[in-house]
């Protein structure tokens, strides 16, 4: 027989129906009338099936000292109506088998409260836990969602280069890929020659998908792409990873109000999904995490964001007369204080900042017209900050290539990219988002490293 999911059997299995169920055990009691409760789940849902093995089970004694806290087992049993408190219903075992062992003495996850930190270094047994099971949910929901946005709006999903010889952000802050011995190289004393690498010259791991995105937006309509990214960013904060996920579409044609626009309906579109979808998994959030969390999603899903310039941002924290941990002032980029003290102090629901200073911004962005600013744009939400940095891209190729003198790169190096801007060029728009920070934003998660399931950190790449 197929298993069941136990999802599926508390929400609908009724008494009379024989079903089999496989999972890990949660608890076990053992009663003084000859039987035993079993708390067994399989991950497809936060709640515990309840199986009673009775004593006339064959092997019942030798069975039972078997399992522990941790064991996996396959029970085949009838639905009957619970007579506990708290359940509906409860399996009673026809027979049982134990798959597998747990030794109560070293098995980690004994029932109890364990922290975090605690958990992040037992990644490969964390997603047993209801927290990480119920993270695990969400971010599959989310992702469902993504792709079902875009696809809905007839967007094509393209699969952009992990490995790039060009930074789409120019900060420096990328991995290193080499085919080169750079020990022996270190031993002789040479030059690094990146002729005789695998590529013939210096590439890395990807730190966006945008600009070879743009490549396919302006040949065959709206896209996305949607894979792993890296930065090579030496910070242990809770809001950086070295590896993440991102999000990125590009649509030719579109200008800046036509990009906050789509990033808008993006966010409270999959919010909504998962709402719908997640509902017992949020539940747990809201009462075990973040006390608020339901209540803000609702709040995301269901008003209009505010938009306002940077310019005007700042004038509204400079009079706002609060103490800032970072001073802010025109032309420094915004801090997650400053951004979240508008979203949750000043407004009360999220905001989309647009016309930042060009010094702060990267060099694909177009250049508005007062020399000062480029028509970027962030959405900023409560408890985030920015989830979304996006622009209208600089499509005036004369213009771009100043904009990368300026920015300090090599026009040469982007050859490809200015031919966009040779042949055919349109104005169009892109943003990307992250999920990492979008799964904090709907399970109130602090630490972004418990919101992807093997955190890539400094001097930190286990599992």
């Amino acid at each position: 027989m197929t298993r069941a999911r136990i999802a599926q059997i508390l929400k609908s299995g009724e008494p009379g129906t024989t079903v089999d169920v496989r999972g890990w055990v949660r608890t076990k009691r053992e009663s003084k009338q000859d039987f035993a409760f079993l708390e067994v789940n399989d991950g497809s849902c936060m709640a515990n099936v309840q199986i009673v093995v009775d004593a006339n089970l064959p092997d019942y004694a030798s069975l039972i000292k078997q399992i522990h806290t941790g064991a996996s087992v396959a029970v085949v049993g009838e639905i009957k109506a619970s007579l506990g408190k708290g359940q509906r219903i409860e399996v009673h075992a026809h027979s049982l088998k134990v798959l597998g062992t747990a030794d109560p003495a070293t098995y980690p996850l004994q029932k109890k409260g364990h922290s975090f930190e605690f958990l992040r270094e037992k990644a490969h047994l964390r997603p047993r836990t209801n927290t990480f099971g119920a993270i695990a949910r969400v971010r599959n929901a989310l992702c469902a969602a993504i792709h079902a946005f875009f696809q809905a709006r007839d967007f094509l999903y393209v699969q952009t280069p992990i490995i790039t010889t060009s930074d789409c952000e120019g900060a420096g802050q990328v991995f290193q890929v080499t085919t080169l011995d750079l020990a022996r190289l270190q031993q002789s004393k040479s030059p690094l020659d990146y002729s005789h690498d695998f590529f013939g010259k210096k590439a890395g791991l990807t730190v966006s998908g945008q600009l070879e995105g743009e490549i396919f937006a302006t040949a065959v309509g709206d896209v996305y792409t949607f894979g792993p990214t890296f930065r090579a960013e030496n910070s242990n904060t809770t809001r950086h990873l070295a590896e993440f996920w991102m999000v990125e579409p590009e649509m030719a044609f579109y200008e800046l109000e036509d990009n906050m626009d789509l990033a808008e309906s993006f966010v409270r579109t999959i919010v909504k999904d998962v709402l719908e979808r997640c509902p017992e998994d949020l539940a747990f959030f809201n009462e075990r995490i973040e006390p608020n969390l339901i209540a803000s999603l609702e709040n995301i899903v269901n008003h209009d964001f505010i938009r306002l310039t940077y310019t005007e941002a700042v004038e509204i924290l400079l009079k706002s007369g609060h103490t800032f941990e970072f001073p802010i002032e025109w032309g420094k980029d915004m801090q997650s204080e400053h951004e979240r003290f508008l979203t949750e102090q000043h407004f009360k629901q999220p905001v989309i900042l647009t016309d930042y200073p060009r010094e702060i911004k990267s060099f694909y962005m177009r250049c508005n017209e007062d020399g000062k600013t480029v028509r970027a744009m962030d959405v900023l939400v409560p408890r985030i900050g920015e989830i979304i940095g996006g622009s209208q891209r600089e499509e005036r190729h004369s213009v771009l290539i100043d904009r990368m003198k300026e920015c300090g790169l090599v026009p040469e190096d982007y050859w490809w990219y200015l031919e966009l801007r040779q042949y055919g060029t349109v104005p169009h728009s892109g943003f990307g988002l992250g999920l990492e920070r979008t799964v904090q934003l709907v399970t109130g998660m602090t630490n972004i490293r418990d919101c992807i399931p093997f955190p890539r950190t400094p001097k930190s790449a286990d599992f």
